[in-house]
């Protein structure tokens, strides 16, 4: 069962973006990207709200979850997010291998 989490941060003044791209360029999202069990680590910027940024973060595990929250990213994240002074709404969703064939129908691959 994979765990994935949507973290929206918020701020003032463009700085939920200027967050982001510092995770990207100070290479933090991509050492995130390449530890075990991580699916999925991506940014999103919602239409209706520049001053929010969605995370996308898929694990394939509780325990993968666990290590990466205790891995050292986890505190240079934190300052970053310190710096930029975001605030965070978070939703927890695992996993639902189980969907019948009839949503084929719905989705355009």
């Amino acid at each position: 069962m994979s765990i994935t989490v949507n973290l929206y941060y918020t701020g003032e003044n463009g700085n939920a973006k200027k967050f982001a791209e510092e995770m990207e360029a100070s290479g933090i999202a991509a050492a995130i990207r390449a530890e075990e069990g991580n699916l999925k680590y991506r940014y999103f910027q919602p239409l209706d709200d520049p001053e929010t940024i969605l995370l996308i973060d898929s694990w394939a595990s509780q325990e993968a979850l666990d290590v990466h929250h205790a891995s050292p990213m986890m505190g240079q994240l934190a300052a970053l997010r310190d710096k930029y002074d975001l605030h965070m709404n978070v939703e927890r969703y695992t996993s639902d291998d189980s969907a019948p064939s009839s949503d084929d129908k719905f989705i355009r691959k």
